[in-house]
């Protein structure tokens, strides 16, 4: 096959991770702040955003496209880069981790297209899928590791 340098790619592939580690951070702290307005009579104040509420709905739901379609790129430049450089995606378990990983985001994602008063299951969903994709991450963080040490020269 006629691909990029792997380690150019590998290096995308890191910035996509340490990209997608902070999308989940701000996920994170832009739901607890929902959470918390949405249960308080009166909204949290957040100095950065004015908007209010509307604002931070926005920000989530941008971060969240962002990080569906950065875990969607590490899934590609995986299947690649390992196609190229071994020939065969072979059975290790940071493969495992990572399709488990894709398959929560992509669960996550498609609740929380669910999330409305008609639906009260959704939310619950959503963040309980939220919190065991944090135990995915940890895990094919940890995967991931040993991954890139067979790379670097």
């Amino acid at each position: 096959m006629n691909l990029p340098s792997f380690l150019w790619l590998w290096k995308i592939a890191a910035w996509s991770m340490g990209l997608s580690l902070l999308a989940y951070l701000m996920l994170a702290t832009t739901g607890f702040w929902m959470f918390k307005a949405r249960t308080s009579q009166q909204a949290p104040s957040f100095p950065l955003l004015n908007r209010g509420h509307s604002g931070m709905r926005s920000l989530h739901y941008t971060m969240g496209i962002s990080m569906v379609s950065l875990v969607l790129l590490l899934l590609a430049i995986g299947i690649i880069g390992t196609l190229g450089h071994f020939g065969s995606l072979g059975q290790s378990s940071h493969l495992v981790a990572g399709l488990v990983v894709v398959v929560l985001v992509l669960l996550s994602a498609v609740s929380a297209t669910q999330i409305s008063a008609s639906r009260p299951w959704a939310r619950p969903l959503h963040i309980s899928i939220n919190i065991i994709l944090f135990i995915g991450f940890a895990w094919v963080s940890l995967t991931g590791w040993s991954v890139v040490q067979k790379y670097l020269p």
